[in-house]
């Protein structure tokens, strides 16, 4: 697997940003570590979900590229595929549910893909998805389960430990697990002693269910703010690979997730999602007792509405 993450990197080399690893000094005095944030809030779309979509997208054959891709997301994808399938030329269909965030499907709009809203409750987006295929030939370029998208997802990772050339932790956020697979990959492989630690919110906590148990747990539209991690359940493919490559699993609460957030508005000065917080959360929250280590952290995303973000800022300071 890690090299198809080695050959995404490559194709990625000149198109996808080379994201800014961020310090803080105050950071690492709150958490008791030397912290490392790979800041992919300032990817291409706004979100890691670039790497991947791109890898996918590339790799495809003259004839499925002549007839087009098609994706559900509930926002970060949608963008992502949309704006790989314009700088490749293809045509892109974004199958998202109509409570997306708004600034996610305007977005995904002005990056010239056909979107296609649907009913969460009536209808699942597979079967939206399935219907489609069949009129018009598509190839579904899915989230997460998917070898070309975990292996783009990967080279975060690869990237961050390429530069700051030793960790003894990575905090990684997982809602179906290709960032989280793909990066526990490259971290295997690069720091076999590097200790992956997968985190979600505790109202999504399907994959920590799935990890503790050794079965496939799932969670139906989890009322989670980080809407970038409401998935189902994991994968077929990334189940797998974070029960063999991922060594631990936190959840944390929506106030631990609003507060990591404000602070890495207020302190750091970087515009973050809820689920880019997520990761960095257990830290400034002490999930875990870790103290006097190198740690890095994957900031994966800052797609937000600011209006939503002071709102949830607001519930904190009223708290």
């Amino acid at each position: 697997m890690y090299e198809q993450i080695a050959a995404a990197a490559s194709r990625l080399a000149g198109v996808a940003h080379k994201t800014p690893v961020l310090t803080s000094r105050l950071l690492d005095e709150r958490t008791g570590n030397m912290v490392f944030l790979k800041c992919e809030n300032f990817q291409r779309m706004g979100a890691f979900k670039f790497r991947g979509a791109y890898n996918a997208i590339s790799s495809l054959s003259a004839a499925q590229r002549e007839k087009g891709v098609i994706t559900y997301s509930s926002g970060n994808h949608a963008q992502a595929v949309a704006l790989a399938s314009k700088l490749l030329g293809v045509k892109a269909t974004v199958i998202v549910p109509a409570d997306a965030p708004a600034v996610k499907l305007a977005a995904a709009k002005d990056y010239g893909a056909a979107i296609i809203t649907y009913d969460r409750a009536a209808v699942s987006r597979e079967e939206v998805a399935e219907k489609l295929i069949r009129e018009h030939g598509y190839t579904l370029i899915p989230p997460f389960d998917h070898y070309d998208v975990i292996a783009g997802q990967g080279t975060v990772a690869k990237e961050l430990i390429e530069e700051v050339l030793s960790l003894d932790y990575l905090f990684v956020q997982v809602g179906g697990g290709g960032l989280l697979s793909g990066c526990a990959v490259a971290a295997k492989h690069l720091l076999p002693r590097c200790q992956v630690i997968g985190v979600e919110p505790a109202l999504a906590d399907d994959a920590t269910r799935s990890f503790k148990t050794g079965e496939l747990q799932s969670v139906h539209n989890p009322p989670t703010i980080a809407d970038g991690l409401r998935t189902a359940s994991l994968g077929k493919i990334t189940f797998p690979l974070i029960r063999q490559y991922v060594d631990d699993m936190v959840t944390v609460t929506e106030e631990e997730i609003i507060r990591t957030m404000e602070f890495l508005w207020t302190r750091l000065k970087i515009v973050v999602e809820p689920s880019g917080a997520v990761s960095l959360a257990p830290l400034m929250h002490c999930k875990l007792p870790i103290e006097g280590k190198r740690v890095g952290v994957i900031i994966s995303g800052g797609n937000v509405d600011v209006r939503q973000a002071g709102e949830l800022f607001a519930t904190i300071q009223n708290a």
